[in-house]
């Protein structure tokens, strides 16, 4: 006698046989997808940074969600000098990056949740190794490497974004 429970299991059986086929596909295809670079929309507003040289502005594009934060400019190989990537976190907190799949060298900004730096370190290509300030931050700028310096942004010049201002209510 055939009952729901054993088409049920013989549905199962058979989509566990074929499961593995399934999975080495999605694997074989996801690595072909995970060396493409994200490319977000570069935001309509401008980020400025308010140096002793003046103001100088950016085009971002803005990482507001944990999986582009976590792809970030991986695979990217090249980006213009007045580009960057603003990765915005929900609350003001200890933040490391690594380089491991990035090819270009950059200068990360880390900025506290009222908009100024806190500090500019450099991120080295493929690195593993952990890059982080000594107090918590509520965004990261991801530069060019030397963009920073040649723009004049160091620690307490402050920078100027919606996304940034928006956070400043809320500076967690």
């Amino acid at each position: 006698m055939i009952t729901r429970k054993s088409l049920l299991a013989g549905a199962l059986g058979a989509a566990l046989f074929a499961a593995p086929a399934f999975v080495v596909s999605l694997v074989a295809t996801g690595a072909s997808i995970a060396q493409e670079a994200m490319k977000l929309p570069v935001d309509a507003e401008p980020l400025i940074a308010a140096t002793a040289k003046g103001d100088v502005p950016f085009r971002i594009e803005i990482a507001d969600e944990p999986g582009e934060r976590s792809m970030g400019l991986m695979f990217r190989k090249d980006l213009a000098d007045d580009q960057g990537m603003l990765f915005v976190f929900e609350q003001t907190q200890p933040v490391g990056f690594w380089m491991k799949n990035t090819p270009l060298p950059l200068d990360l900004v880390f900025v506290g949740p009222d908009g100024k730096v806190l500090d500019v370190l450099p991120g080295t290509p493929f690195s593993e190794a952990v890059i982080a300030p000594d107090e918590p931050a509520r965004f990261v700028l991801e530069l060019k490497a030397g963009t920073a310096a040649r723009s004049g942004i160091a620690d307490g010049v402050r920078l100027r974004h919606r996304a940034i201002t928006a956070a400043a209510g809320n500076p967690g």
